[in-house]
């Protein structure tokens, strides 16, 4: 009796072993790329969210005269993610054309939205033999871990001062949002 509840019980605790290490996700065979990855995600819906959730009218805020507005602030990401992350890629940079003083709502996202397919493409094919391979930023070599993590930098610098015209204007950052 004692053998078969033994046994019973070794069974059972083999196969709740065996539904846990199920449950885990694998390593990863790119650590150093997934981790930027997810970074620039972050970023990159944090940033479109913000420029979705302002109204059109708002895209001429600044706070203050002598920094940018908003507008003209989506507008310097969406160029800075081609000239920055554009670092990184072999293919031709494709050219940001949004009027920075100008430009409707639609066309300053559809801008973004432009920058983002751009560095989704580098960010998207990155893996960590990539991630160390030097190219050419600012008249100096670089891992493309470094040139891609800057971008992201960048960009998460400016979705903190999206954060302020947005909350001055009374809306709650989408980072900041109840889930």
């Amino acid at each position: 009796m004692k053998y078969r509840i033994v046994t019973v019980l070794a069974l059972a605790l083999l196969a709740v072993s065996g539904w846990v290490q199920a449950q885990a996700p694998a390593p990863s065979a790119n650590p150093l790329s997934d981790a930027t990855r997810s970074m620039y995600e972050m970023a990159k819906n944090n940033i479109l969210k913000s420029a979705e959730k302002m109204a059109e009218g708002d895209y001429s805020f600044r706070p203050v005269d002598t920094v940018m507005t908003f507008r003209q602030l989506l507008i310097h990401v969406a160029e800075a993610n081609v000239m920055v992350a554009g670092n990184a890629a072999t293919e031709e940079k494709p050219k940001v054309t949004a009027d920075k003083e100008k430009a409707t709502k639609a066309e300053v996202i559809a801008a973004l939205k432009a920058s983002f397919a751009f560095t989704d493409k580098l960010y998207g094919g990155l893996t960590d033999a990539r991630a160390l391979e030097l190219v050419e930023m600012w008249k100096t070599r670089r891992p493309v871990a470094y040139v891609l993590s800057f971008n992201v930098v960048h960009n998460y610098e400016h979705y903190g001062n999206l954060v302020t015209y947005m909350r001055i204007k009374g809306l709650v950052p989408p980072s900041s949002e109840k889930r």
